[in-house]
């Protein structure tokens, strides 16, 4: 693809940037290469500019191992070692590495992303596709995922974590402020989350929940150890603790919203070692022991 100075123009770009573009490009040039330069004059931010109005390209680059400053790629990225981004990752297209991934200040990719190890950006993450990482998945800002998220060890999130598709995690997860996953949630080690936390369908935890506000399945909760809010606790089915259900100061726990009361019996039972207090709606069964 040729930018020509005709085209930028159209996109309103910024003062700076535009002059700097009919300095070193007058006659136009091919995009990736006008990417590239961007980046080594140390205009990231104008790369990454551009790449929102032209968008990624089909193109495939594959090559051993990766360290740099920084990378704007429109394509896809194959690397068959190890990520090392001092700033900025931003590709258009896929990113695999065969090996783990650090970046220093944001990870951006246009599909999928998968690592064989693993992922850590010392900024946000923001994935338009699925993530999958083998071992640990670490963002110290926020992280966007537009697809599922599938990590084989924990994650950690500083800030916001939003993920659109299912969420599968083989260890604990901890999140710094709210947690939206637009589909199931199932985590084998515990759950923390600094603000609320609400999944468009079920949530399955095998050992604790602790969330600081409120926390909300359409669907059932299902914890092995205690579960335990700053808020309130919903749940659209069932609900079940290992231990205790525990609600915040003042506020309720409910179960079977999203079912008919006739059926409460049956789909929104509310199991625990002792009856939560405040328990607003479901249907209480004694422990097992009991």
């Amino acid at each position: 693809m040729e930018i020509s100075r005709q085209f930028v123009r159209q996109k309103n770009p910024c003062t700076d940037g535009f002059r700097w573009f009919m300095r070193h490009f007058q006659e136009g040039a091919d995009y990736q290469p006008l990417l590239d330069a961007l980046v080594a004059a140390g205009r990231v931010s104008d790369a990454c500019w551009l790449m929102d109005q032209f968008g990624p390209t089909k193109a495939v680059l594959e090559v051993d191992a990766l360290e740099a400053e920084a990378v704007v790629f429109a394509g896809s990225l194959l690397v068959h070692g190890p990520i090392e981004v001092d700033s900025v990752l931003r590709i258009g297209g896929s990113l695999r590495a065969e090996s783990g991934i650090r970046v220093g200040r944001r990870l951006q990719v246009g599909e999928d992303l998968w690592a064989a190890g693993n992922v850590r950006s010392l900024g946000s993450l923001h994935v338009d596709g699925d993530v999958r990482a083998d071992w640990n998945l670490l963002v110290a800002e926020g992280l966007d995922c537009g697809g599922d998220l599938r990590v084989g060890w924990d994650v950690e999130v500083g800030s916001e974590c939003t993920i659109g598709g299912q969420t599968t995690v083989g260890g604990d997860v901890a999140v710094g402020a709210a947690l939206k996953c637009q589909s199931s949630l199932r985590v084998r080690g515990a759950l923390q989350v600094g603000g609320s936390a609400w999944a468009a369908q079920g949530i399955e935890v095998s050992q604790g929940i602790e969330v600081s506000e409120h926390l909300e399945a359409s669907w059932g909760i299902v914890s092995g150890q205690s579960i335990v809010a700053g808020g309130a606790i919903k749940a659209g089915e069932s609900l079940a603790a290992g231990e205790i259900i525990q609600a915040g100061e003042g506020y309720g726990i409910y179960a079977g919203l999203n079912v008919p009361v006739a059926v409460w019996e049956a789909s929104a039972w509310v199991r625990a070692r002792e009856l939560p207090q405040r328990l607003f709606s479901g249907h209480w069964h004694a422990p097992l022991s009991a």
